[in-house]
C-alpha cells in the first residue's frame, strides 16, 4: 500500500500489514506536482494507470474569478468532486501510477481536444461563463501552453515508465444536469475496448445497483479524450469511470467502490 499525501511532493512508505507488501516492497512512490500536473509514480508492473483530468478546481496565479463565476466554483461546472480521491486510494491499493490535473477544467479543459467547442466552456446552467468571454486566440494558446499540453506530456513521460497497463481516467458526474436528474450510479465509458468495459460494467452491478454503460456521456463521442489519445498512442487498452457526484464525495461510498474496483483490475494479471 502506498502512502500519499495531498498536495506535496514526497517519498511515500507503505503499510507493513497490507496484504500487497510483497508486490510493493521492490519499490517506493514519488510524487510531483508542478503548476498543471500532479504526478504519483508507481510500480512499473501494477495492472492499470490512473488519470483524473478534473480532479482540480485550482484557479492558477494570473487568473481571477469574475465575481458572476463564482457561483460555478465548489461545483461540477469547476471540476469532478470526489474524483481526485478515488483516483488517489486506488494509486495507493494498486500501487498505480497516477496522473491528476491541478487546474479547474474552466481554465483550459484536459479532457477534450484543443479544437473541441468546450475546450474554453461559454456557457454554465444558461449563463455566460465570464472567465472565458470574449478569449482571444493568444488567450487560448497560452493556456494551452500553460497547462493543457503540460498535463498531456506529462502523462505521456509517465506512461514511458510502465509496463501495458489499462489505461483508467476516474470522472464524476452532477445529479443533475441542467435541470434533469439522473439516476445512474456509475457508468462505465469505452470506445474501442468493450470487452473490457463488460467485464468492469459486471463487476460492478455485482456491487452496485444503478450501473450502466456510456452514460451519462459516451466514450463513443470523443468524450473519453484523454484515456483514448494516450491509450491509441501507447497501444494500451482504455477505459473511463463517471461515478455521480453525490455518491463520490460519500466516504462510505468511496469505502465500498474503491475494493471493487482493486479486485477487478488485480484480477487482469491474476494477482491478489
Amino acid at each position: 500500500m502506498l502512502g500519499l499525501p495531498s498536495e506535496s511532493a514526497v517519498t511515500s512508505s507503505r503499510s507493513p500489514t497490507h496484504e500487497s507488501r510483497a508486490r510493493a516492497s521492490a519499490f517506493t512512490a514519488s510524487i510531483a506536482v508542478s503548476e498543471a500536473v500532479e504526478v504519483v509514480h508507481g510500480a512499473v508492473d501494477a495492472p492499470v494507470f490512473l488519470t483524473c483530468e478534473h480532479a482540480s478546481q485550482r484557479l492558477p496565479p494570473g487568473w481571477v474569478w469574475p465575481e458572476p463565476d463564482l457561483r460555478l466554483v465548489d461545483t461540477h461546472w469547476a471540476y469532478d468532486l470526489g474524483a481526485r480521491e478515488i483516483t488517489l486510494a486506488l494509486a495507493r491499493e494498486l500501487g498505480a501510477s497516477a496522473v491528476l490535473a491541478r487546474f479547474t477544467r474552466l481554465l483550459a479543459d484536459p479532457n477534450r481536444d484543443p479544437a473541441h467547442d468546450d475546450m474554453f466552456r461559454a456557457l454554465a446552467d444558461g449563463e455566460p461563463v465570464l472567465l472565458n468571454t470574449g478569449l482571444e486566440e493568444a488567450d487560448k494558446q497560452r493556456r494551452i501552453d500553460l497547462y493543457h499540453r503540460p498535463y498531456h506530456e506529462a502523462l505521456d513521460a509517465a506512461l514511458t515508465r510502465v509496463n501495458k497497463p489499462l489505461l483508467f481516467s476516474v470522472h464524476s458526474f452532477t445529479p443533475l444536469y441542467e435541470g434533469v436528474p439522473r439516476e445512474v450510479e456509475l457508468g462505465v465509458l469505452f470506445n474501442q475496448d468493450e470487452d473490457d468495459a463488460l467485464a468492469l460494467g459486471n463487476t460492478l452491478s455485482k456491487h452496485f445497483a444503478r450501473v450502466a454503460y456510456n452514460e451519462p456521456w459516451s466514450g463513443r463521442s470523443g468524450l473519453i479524450y484523454a484515456a483514448e489519445r494516450h491509450a491509441t498512442t501507447y497501444g494500451l487498452r482504455a477505459l473511463e469511470l463517471e461515478v455521480r457526484q453525490d455518491l463520490a464525495v460519500d466516504p462510505a461510498y468511496r469505502a465500498r467502490l474503491v475494493p471493487v474496483l482493486v479486485d477487478f483490475f488485480r484480477s487482469l494479471r491474476g494477482v491478489g
